[in-house]
């Protein structure tokens, strides 16, 4: 049994995961904004099923872009349960349209709530990993830094940004028998709100520029949809299972990387030749034992 917090847990795949890992007898901090307004209904959710199912399955406000809200929820985490075992950094926001069209700041909002996000939840909870010399930190990413489809620039610079960030942090985060686990899913379409929430851009002469373009932007959720396979999807479903499974494996036998693409675009080949180009060359620097988690 361990204590998790989930960000980003009022819908889609961090509202199934805390589902999941409650049903599988962990102790479950499903976070999210508005606890109190926005998302009510969706708290309400899942403190019934708390209730109905017996679980210890609890929810908190954490707003990822504030700094005082994330350090809040994870004082009122380590508090309540005393202590915390898992981070599920699962937060994200979805942009579509025509680079040029977004403005900086629109790019800069994205990358806030997507990569720094998950930065401010990290900074929160890595002093009390290190303190006990263990804890996981598992990211919810995408196949998307490796695919790098049209007409999502800022989520796939954002996605990309946060897969640099579980990386580079990882190696000092080894050093304290921290483990990482980046999960990678591939496109969903259903059982997540990202493409009927997703952002558009601000600047509609410049959006008006590609106008011709308009049509592909227009089919990019069903051309998405095309690309998963004809039988049973794992989809959102699969992406939580996939977490209560590599977290119920022990110490060291957890995956760096692990891949739920119902679209199979052979993302695992890539990641396996980027390992092995990165781990030779932090070899050859001489560092090898910041690859894996210090035992404890």
């Amino acid at each position: 049994m361990s204590v998790i917090l989930i960000t980003g847990a009022a819908t889609g795949i961090g509202n199934l995961t805390a589902r999941h890992l409650a049903a599988s007898g962990h102790i479950v901090f499903a976070s999210m904004r508005g606890v109190d307004g926005r998302n009510a209904a969706h708290a309400a959710s899942l403190l019934d099923t708390a209730a109905r199912d017996g679980v210890d399955l609890r929810v908190v406000e954490l707003d990822v872009t504030s700094d005082a809200s994330v350090q809040a929820a994870v004082d009122r985490v380590v508090t309540e349960a005393g202590g915390l075992d898992v981070v599920v950094n699962n937060a994200g926001h979805l942009n579509v349209g025509y680079v040029e069209a977004f403005t900086p700041d629109e790019l800069l909002h994205l990358i806030d709530v997507n990569t720094i996000g998950v930065h401010r939840v990290n900074r929160a909870v890595l002093p009390h990993f290190r303190e006990r010399r263990s804890g996981t930190l598992l990211y919810v990413g995408s196949t998307i830094p490796v695919t790098t489809p049209p007409f999502l620039g800022p989520y796939v610079v954002s996605k990309a940004a946060m897969d640099a960030l579980a990386v580079t942090t990882a190696y000092e985060a080894n050093a304290f028998g921290i483990e990482t686990v980046i999960v990678m899913p591939g496109p969903i379409t259903q059982g997540t709100e990202h493409f009927p929430n997703a952002g558009r851009a601000s600047d509609l002469e410049r959006t008006s520029a590609y106008r011709a373009l308009d049509p592909l932007v227009a089919a990019n959720e069903q051309a998405t949809a095309g690309l998963l396979g004809p039988g049973p999807l794992q989809g959102a479903e699969g992406v939580a299972k996939e977490v209560v499974r590599v977290l119920a494996l022990p110490f060291g036998a957890k995956p760096f990387r692990t891949v739920i693409d119902d679209a199979d675009a052979g993302v695992e080949h890539v990641n396996w030749a980027a390992y092995q180009a990165r781990a030779a060359f932090v070899e050859r620097l001489g560092m090898a034992e910041l690859l894996h988690p210090a035992a404890p």
